[in-house]
């Protein structure tokens, strides 16, 4: 796939999952274990800004990453790499990412207006 552009929508993405995630300190932290869910920040490029994100345990040590904001060329195979301040918690190897924000939209799009032909077989309330 080839987007118009560098900041094309089609190119965003706020979720993804993991394989199952290396824990570096602790398998896997004890909040993620209890709450099934913990905030943290994560990157998936060298250098890049650290992402907020929250991480949702699986049955298997896979993770499904939520971003606060999307991100740009989200691509599986990354490696997607865990923080909790300075802390490296671990890292996963980036299986599946979700719709893209492009894909979001116009689904948003479709569901506000709906076509002519649709609007056509609505019938009048009697």
């Amino acid at each position: 796939f080839k987007a118009p552009s560098r900041d094309h929508p089609a190119l965003y993405r706020d979720l993804l999952r993991t394989n199952r995630v290396h824990w570096i300190a602790e398998e896997p932290p004890a909040e993620l274990v209890r709450e099934k869910m913990m905030e943290c920040h994560f990157r998936f490029r060298h250098q890049m800004a650290l992402v907020p994100c929250v991480l949702t345990l699986n049955q298997d040590g896979s993770v499904w990453v939520t971003l606060v904001k999307p991100a740009r060329a989200i691509t599986p195979g990354q490696f997607a790499v865990f923080y909790k301040g300075d802390e490296c918690l671990g890292s996963g190897k980036i299986l599946r990412i979700g719709p893209s924000v492009y894909t979001l939209q116009q689904g948003k799009n479709r569901e506000e207006s709906p076509k002519k032909e649709e609007t056509d077989k609505i019938e009048p309330a009697m």
